[in-house]
């Protein structure tokens, strides 16, 4: 389910992000930043690039049980395209407390109305591979769960990608970006606590 939109342009990096380092956690090689006596953590799945298809939420739960061995007491995790399924299926598992998906793919319905904690999803107006109406339906299955938080919104003028991979020098793309970046703070602040 990757496309051009997931790899032939380069992620845009932030230059006022913080600096880290890279660290094994769980067995795999983790880049880490913030105060090591954390109690809470935010872990991004990333997109296709180095995700092996159904492995992946095999190789993050020893990084969160790691986190929890550290002394982390609540845990977020945030998806970009394949990294869905993954984050899914750690919020499935009730692992992490908190979800957002940033243009999915990999993820069914079936898999949606297995999430009982605070989800956001967060899709393109432009994707083939998690089209508006997907996005649509997963809203109803998710407002139809009582005591579940969600925020499921459809992105007007944007292309699958568009969290990492847009043009910085349209306006709309970067706009339509750091919406949803703060989106996914001010959800994680609300909710791994």
């Amino acid at each position: 389910m990757s496309g051009p939109e997931c790899c032939s342009n380069p992620p845009i990096l932030n230059p006022n992000s913080g600096a880290g380092h890279v660290q094994k956690l769980g067995g795999l090689d983790t880049y880490i930043t913030g105060p090591s006596n954390s109690k809470h953590a935010v872990l991004l799945v990333s997109e296709v690039f180095g995700m092996l298809k159904n492995k992946a939420f095999e190789d993050a739960k020893p990084v969160i049980e790691a986190l929890k061995r550290k002394g982390v007491l609540a845990i977020g995790a945030a998806s970009f395209c394949w990294g869905a399924k993954c984050v899914v299926e750690l919020a499935k598992s009730g692992m992490i407390q908190a979800v957002v998906l940033f243009h999915p793919s990999f993820i069914t319905l079936d898999d949606i109305k297995g999430v009982n904690i605070p989800i956001v999803v967060l899709g393109a107006e432009i994707d083939k591979y998690f089209p508006p109406e997907l996005v649509n339906q997963f809203e109803e299955i998710l407002t139809a769960k009582l005591g579940v938080d969600c925020y499921v919104k459809v992105v007007p003028k944007v292309s699958h990608g568009w969290t990492v991979r847009y043009n910085s020098e349209d306006d709309v793309a970067v706009m339509a970006a750091e919406a949803a970046h703060q989106k996914l703070l001010d959800w994680f602040l609300k909710h791994v606590n």
